[in-house]
This record gives C-alpha cells, sequence and structure tokens, in this order.
C-alpha cells in the first residue's frame, strides 16, 4: 500500500505527460481545470446534501447517521481534484451507482441491499383513505 502511495504522483505525471503530448499541453491543462471543477461542485452539492440530512434528523430527533453513498460521493469529488488520469478514472467509477455500491460492499462499508418482491412494491403505490362523493346534481 506505501509503495502504491509513492508511486501514485508519478504515475499521474506520467500519464499527464503522455496526454499532452497526444493532445496539447493547453488541452491537458483544460482537462486538468475541467475536473478540477467538477470536483468542486460535487464535493459542494455532497455537501449540502449532508448538511441537509443533519439539519432533518436533528428536526426529528433521528441519530444522525451518515450514508456511506454521501461519503463516497464526496471522495470521488476529492479524487476529480487531484490531476491526473488515474485518479479520475477512480473517481468516475465511484460515480456510477452499481460500481460503487460493489466498491463499497468490498470495503465492507454497505450491506447488500434486499431485492424488491412484489409485495413490497405494490405498498409503496397504496394510498390509504376515506372519501365522501359529492355529485354536482345534488348540490343544485
Amino acid at each position: 500500500m506505501r509503495l502504491a502511495m509513492l508511486l501514485l504522483p508519478w504515475l499521474e505525471l506520467f500519464t499527464l505527460l503522455l496526454l499532452g503530448a497526444r493532445i496539447g499541453a493547453l488541452a491537458a491543462l483544460a482537462y486538468v481545470a475541467g475536473t478540477a471543477v467538477l470536483g468542486v461542485a460535487l464535493m459542494r452539492r455532497q455537501a449540502q446534501e449532508v448538511f441537509t440530512l443533519l439539519r432533518d434528523n436533528a428536526r426529528t430527533g433521528a441519530a444522525p447517521l451518515l450514508a456511506s453513498d454521501h461519503l463516497t460521493l464526496g471522495l470521488a469529488g476529492l479524487l476529480f481534484l487531484v490531476p491526473g488520469l488515474l485518479t479520475d478514472v477512480a473517481a468516475l467509477l465511484m460515480l456510477v451507482g452499481p460500481a460503487r455500491r460493489r466498491l463499497l460492499r468490498w470495503l465492507g462499508g454497505a450491506p447488500e441491499r434486499p431485492r424488491p418482491t412484489a409485495a413490497r412494491a405494490s405498498r409503496g403505490h397504496t394510498i390509504e383513505g376515506s372519501f365522501r362523493r359529492i355529485d354536482r346534481e345534488e348540490d343544485s
């Protein structure tokens, strides 16, 4: 793990140099700036969602539980901030829902989601209540 952390900056620099040689230096700089802006926007959005979740939990008195999806998407934004192609690929994988859930299960952070059954799916669409029919002809 330490070796990977020591090699990552050099690999990122190497991939950026290859990208610059392939598409041009200005285009490579524009790519780095664009992914940095994307990373900042993603981190701001996730921070707002987390603060909204915490505020709603404080109003209802629920325990402040942070979803691992929020943390993973925030990490994806942080990876977009790091200049380089390898971290951008890792961030893109974290943005894709099934890949993110698989990564979280692999890391042990997210439980397996149960598949919806027909009974549970139909329960979510039922609206219960009472009604009274009023005919317009009776009112006149």
